[in-house]
């Protein structure tokens, strides 16, 4: 066995676009230091996942590779499934993003770099697959360059075998390797053909290199070999420090290269402690520890996956959150998979489960008798949206319990109820998304959910001025109803809501009964003669009469109500529909595919630019209505390999006419 690195655990984490193979490079990685005796034994196992054959949540697992420990994150891969990604990817010393060999793919790494690039976790690029790669490799990296701020530092070279790639060279240490299927790659003799090859491969990465070490770039130029050492302690260096990303290829499925990744991750990923001074938890005195995900476990209760960033966390230890709340811990848990063995305590560096902190959530930092404050994530913008309710109304309780404990797996979850139409919404990152968590209710829960397309809340307004008049008179025996208003209404410019005045004189209608009116008018603006609520309006009570015994409240709340409904007829009803400010971004070869989405959508271009700090990408706003929007992010999605994203905020009330206008306010009546 060999001498151990790091004194405590370290922190891998595996993060890039979905189909790359994340998980099959977990599992490789489990395979070859012997934690797992079989491939799929211990990646993402949920109901949900298994259903849709891809990641849907962040899986966790554990290994021991010569001598050190590690502890590995597997990210989710999706865009509907990034706030994972975004929450969990704090706690890591090093993530590994892993992608495809496809230059025409390149662009589907941008989400997982710049997010890397801004949390500021050092990383390094895994090709996969790369026994399928058919292009030239020069080309694949410069097109991955393009998705890189810092520069990719190829540390091998493919060697081939006729068409396919049997092994590579390593360029630091000079020497070549043939893949083994699931076994470490076998040493050979560089080939005569490609020593010229490996040569300018070699003096480009030590460029590279030199480029952040003046006593390197002082070697080449004075055409001296700098010693291994040298090239290893830079690579080192560099890499922790996040001013390079070390390209490395593979195929997890196969286990080709694995084991030299490993290698590189256990001499080149940073400490704990760097991770607890980028995430500010340096200074603490006791224990502290990052909450990169909670879990809901049946039996088990809430579980807050945690690294700890210093000291160690025992069972029933007190931990205090960012706000002062103070949670114990009530249980402590290694997690493999979906597998867990219970722990006496978490030390320094390591990532265990613990049981129990209910006022800590995800992306939390907690601290051991002090409150500590990690950097805030930066959660996606919901972009989908559901109506659900309960499938049982004995249920209707429970739906919302079990919706709580969902948001707090998945942050990037909310509902809320929508006041303009009655629903309860459900509002997420895409159409699968709200899928899993409909099925996790079901699973979890035991919770039949319904849902359906939300409802676009409409209103509708007048278009010119009308004075009605309205009597309310009822006599039935005893004491009748009497109430008599004449009020003017006008219109009002979009937004400036409802006004209620009143012009009265000599006291035909008391003033005692001012607010009765009012009421009146707003319950026929509940719903006007289209089928909406009323807005953008101005009513003035200008004349009337009053009965001296048969006047009351409720005869003038009456004869307002009479006398708007009335108006709104006359006035020229006219249907408004909700306008939002959207930003669609993706890349720029896909800008004239979210025009044209944008155009068959009654979308207004407003213009387009480059996205700032998205080499290759475009932004393009434009006012769109919200009945447009419901299913925005499929085709956006689709028409951008996945990448495209857009947010929203609500702009103004338009008037829709025509025929679509005429189809809305028939659906309403009839509803």
């Amino acid at each position: 066995m060999a001498d151990r690195l790091s004194e405590t655990p370290r922190v891998i984490a595996l993060t890039g676009p979905y189909g790359s193979g994340k998980t099959a490079l977990m599992e490789a990685m489990l395979a070859a230091a012997g934690a797992t005796g079989r491939r799929g034994g211990v990646g993402d196992q949920s109901a949900e996942a298994k259903e849709r054959a891809m990641s849907t949540e962040t899986n966790f697992a554990r290994l021991d590779w010569m001598g050190d420990a590690y502890r590995i994150i597997d990210t989710p891969g999706s865009i509907e499934f990034s706030a994972d990604a975004e929450l969990a990817l704090p706690a890591a010393d090093m993530a590994v993003v892993v992608c495809e060999p496809d230059a025409d793919k390149a662009a589907l790494l941008h989400p997982a770099m710049k997010r890397l690039e801004r949390l500021g976790v050092p990383h390094m690029l895994f090709v996969n697959k790369i026994d399928q790669a058919r292009g030239s490799v020069r080309g694949l990296l410069e097109s991955l360059q393009a998705v890189s701020e810092a520069p990719l530092v190829a540390r091998q070279i493919p060697l081939r075998d006729g068409e396919s790639i049997s092994g590579f060279i390593d360029l630091a240490l000079e020497r070549a390797f043939i893949y083994r299927p699931d076994g470490p790659s076998e040493q050979a003799e560089i080939p005569a053909g490609e020593t010229e090859r490996e040569a300018d491969a070699r003096f480009h990465m030590l460029e590279q290199l030199a480029d952040f070490d003046d006593h390197l770039m002082e070697e080449l130029l004075s055409d001296i070999e700098p010693s291994r050492d040298e090239v290893f302690g830079d690579l080192i260096k560099e890499t922790r420090a996040g001013q390079i990303v070390p390209v490395l290829f593979g195929s997890a499925a196969n286990g080709f290269g694995v084991r030299r990744l490993m290698k590189a991750l256990r001499h080149e990923t940073p400490d704990v402690a760097e991770t607890a001074r980028r995430l500010g938890a340096d200074g603490a005195g006791g224990a502290a520890a990052y909450i990169a995900k909670t879990l809901h476990a049946g039996q088990s209760g809430k579980l807050s996956i945690a690294r700890v960033l210093g000291g160690a966390i025992k069972d029933g230890a007190t931990l205090t959150g960012p706000d002062g709340e103070t949670s114990r811990v009530g249980g402590i848990f290694a997690l493999q998979g979906a597998e867990t063995e219970k722990l006496s305590e978490a030390g320094t560096g390591d990532l265990a489960a613990l049981g129990r902190l209910e006022n800590l959530k995800t992306g939390d930092l907690a601290g051991e008798g002090q409150s500590l404050h990690a950097p805030a994530g930066e959660l996606p913008q919901p972009v989908f949206a559901r109506a659900i309710e309960a499938g049982s109304r004995d249920d209707e309780v429970k739906l919302g319990t079990a919706l709580n404990k969902l948001a707090e797996e998945d942050p990037s979850l909310s509902f809320a109820p929508e006041p303009d139409t009655g629903e309860f919404l459900l509002r997420g990152q895409g159409e699968v998304h709200l899928a899993v968590a409909a099925a996790r209710l079901k699973r979890k829960f035991g919770l039949e959910a319904v849902t359906r397309p939300p409802a676009t809340p409409y209103k509708e307004s007048i278009r010119r001025s009308a004075t009605i008049r309205g009597k309310h008179k009822k006599q039935s025996g005893g004491h009748g109803q009497y109430g008599d208003v004449e009020i003017a209404f006008r219109p009002l410019g979009r937004g400036e809501g409802f006004r209620f005045d009143e012009k009265i004189s000599g006291g035909v209608v008391p003033k005692g009964y001012f607010s009765a009116v009012e009421a009146g008018v707003r319950d026929a603006m509940e719903r006007g003669p289209l089928g909406f609520p009323v807005v953008d309006m101005a009513a003035t009570l200008t004349d009337g009469s009053h009965h001296s015994v048969d006047s009351s409240d409720l005869a003038f709340r009456l004869a307002a109500r009479q006398a708007a409904q009335a108006a709104f007829e006359e006035a020229g009803p006219v249907l408004l529909e909700p306008v939002y400010k959207v930003t669609l971004s993706a890349p720029s070869a896909s800008t004239s595919r979210l025009t044209s989405i944008l155009s068959t959508r009654r979308g207004q271009i407003m213009g387009f630019d480059a996205r700032e700090g998205w080499p290759g990408w475009d932004e393009v706003q434009a006012y769109l209505p919200q009945s447009e929007m419901a299913d925005l992010i499929i085709e956006l999605r689709s028409a951008t390999q996945g990448v495209g994203a857009f947010e929203a905020e609500f702009a103004h009330m338009a008037e829709l006419t025509g025929k679509l206008a005429d189809q809305v306010s028939h659906q309403q009546r009839a509803a």
